[in-house]
């Protein structure tokens, strides 16, 4: 393994000096050779059959030396990590400061490689933390409420004739004129009255109007190539439909539920009413405490590292020039670069650790919402090599479970609040981490805690705090280069 050093420049970068002997590159140096042959030809020799002497003549050593420094600097630089415990979260960049003797691959290798890090923090006591959420009652009219969108699922939409009015369904056809010009049109458009889901100004365009009716208004397009333009818009109201809803009684019930009256599908409904109140209040507890202990400690973040993932953000919105937006772009991405590394603290402290049945349940969670199967799902992730970058995620939301298991939580008539179903124990992530350090036939088959509060949907443009890419070199400017070089490869934007 190649000698190093590392220097702290700033709480979020650091620089590792690695020296690479020529006994350390010598497998670089034959894997170059082997790498080479398959690639030239050669008269007389076979592809991948060609001699290193007839390779250092016709090509030169200089190469050689290229491919097998392009070849072996990012095990070079991961090993280096590894040995001074370097936690990366940037894209490196290495300047190659001495190369090895062209005539006889004598003398070191030398490599500066600097870096972005997660910076050190100390995380604030939990003692005297007490965290307030809203108050939420399980009331008649909640359940009310429940009842009225079951009711809305099984109605029917019947034929009225008198003007639009909020709550009923339309049948439009649409024609959007800029100019003079049609640049777009929908016929038989369904349309819930009062959504706000279509066109801005629609809804008092059509309130008024009969089936059989129409008029014209001015609208921002929202879609197409002409999103953002103001657009004149003549809309027809085929048909307007009122929702009949079905009687709330035991029929119904029967219909709608697999009980028998409404009296137990209310009773059924006011647990539902609970159960959402008490996630409501698990969700804002863990959003609350994150805000609190970020108050309380100063975590640095790199500059370049946030720069660049702006720059990326905007330019895939075609948004580079728009300065307010990237205030907020900004603000957005380090208060998430803080929060990954107060909660990666907090994850390496607890020893937390990912079990195989809290993956799959993550990834089931987040296939779902992205309207994919699991499989597939998994697929692309792996492709992409993110599946690392998922884990990290897991980690995080189990860390902050351990976090809001050591803090109060009240609502706001200051009335303990249970999150047991959203907290870990220190006995469980303790029994966690000793499953994970058992040897695998010993280890019992875990089961996930039941009703843990879902994962926070994964941010697949997002890559992981803890990208470990590999380095880029750049050579010293003061060392000529041997002639041919290539540039070292390309950095890797995925997962260690």
């Amino acid at each position: 393994m190649a000698n190093s050093t590392v220097e702290k420049l700033t709480p979020t970068r650091v620089k590792l000096s690695i020296t690479v002997t020529p006994e350390d590159l010598k497998p670089s140096i034959a894997h170059a050779y082997e790498h080479i042959a398959q690639d030239v030809q050669i008269p007389g020799f076979r592809k991948g059959k060609v001699p290193a002497p007839i390779i250092d003549q016709r090509i030169g050593r200089g190469a050689v030396i290229e491919h097998a420094v392009n070849e072996g600097l990012d095990k070079f630089f991961r090993e280096a990590t590894v040995e001074h415990k370097v936690r990366v979260v940037g894209r490196p960049s290495a300047e190659i400061t001495q190369w090895p003797n062209e005539k006889d691959f004598s003398g070191d290798l030398l490599v500066d490689v600097e870096v972005d890090v997660r910076p050190d923090i100390e995380l604030p006591s939990y003692d005297g933390i007490t965290v307030t959420v809203d108050a939420v009652e399980t009331d008649e009219a909640a359940i009310d409420e429940e009842l009225e969108r079951l009711r809305a699922r099984f109605g029917t939409l019947v034929p009225v004739d008198r003007p639009a009015a909020k709550g009923d369904f339309v049948e439009l056809d649409l024609v959007a004129t800029i100019d003079g010009a049609e640049i777009d049109r929908a016929e038989g458009v369904s349309y819930e009255v009062g959504s706000g889901e279509l066109l801005e100004g629609i809804d008092d365009a059509i309130e008024s109007l009969t089936a059989g009716e129409d008029t014209t208004f001015r609208s921002s397009l929202v879609g197409g190539d002409h999103a953002g333009s103001e657009a004149e818009v003549s809309v027809t109201v085929k048909a307007v439909k009122e929702r009949e809803l079905p009687e709330a009684d035991d029929d119904f019930a029967q219909i709608a539920s697999e009980f028998d009256t409404i009296a137990e599908l209310r009773e059924s409904l006011s647990e539902r009413v609970a159960q959402q109140s008490v996630f409501t209040q698990g969700s804002a507890a863990r959003d609350k405490l994150v805000e609190t202990l970020l108050e309380k400690i100063d975590i640095p973040v790199p500059p370049q590292l946030i720069e660049d993932e702006v720059h990326n953000h905007l330019e895939g919105e075609g948004r580079l020039e728009d300065d307010a937006h990237r205030a907020e772009v900004t603000e957005a991405s380090e208060k998430q670069f803080r929060t990954q590394v107060l909660l990666d603290t907090i994850a390496e402290q607890a020893d937390v650790q990912v079990s195989q049945d809290e993956l799959s349940q993550y990834l089931i969670q987040s296939a779902s919402q992205y309207g994919m199967a699991p499989q597939e799902f998994v697929e692309a992730l792996q492709s992409s090599n993110q599946l690392p970058a998922l884990v990290g995620e897991v980690a995080r939301n189990k860390a902050l479970a351990i976090a809001l298991g050591k803090v109060k939580v009240v609502d706001t008539n200051g009335k303990a609040v249970d999150l047991s179903d959203f907290i870990v124990t220190d006995d469980e992530a303790e029994a966690d981490a000793e499953a994970a350090e058992a040897p695998a036939e010993e280890k019992p088959a875990k089961k996930a805690p039941a009703k843990k509060a879902p994962a926070k949907k994964a941010a697949a443009e997002k890559a992981d705090a803890e990208t470990a890419a590999k380095p880029a070199a750049k050579k010293a400017p003061a060392k000529k280069a041997p002639a041919k070089k290539a540039p070292a490869k390309k950095a890797a934007d995925s997962a260690e």
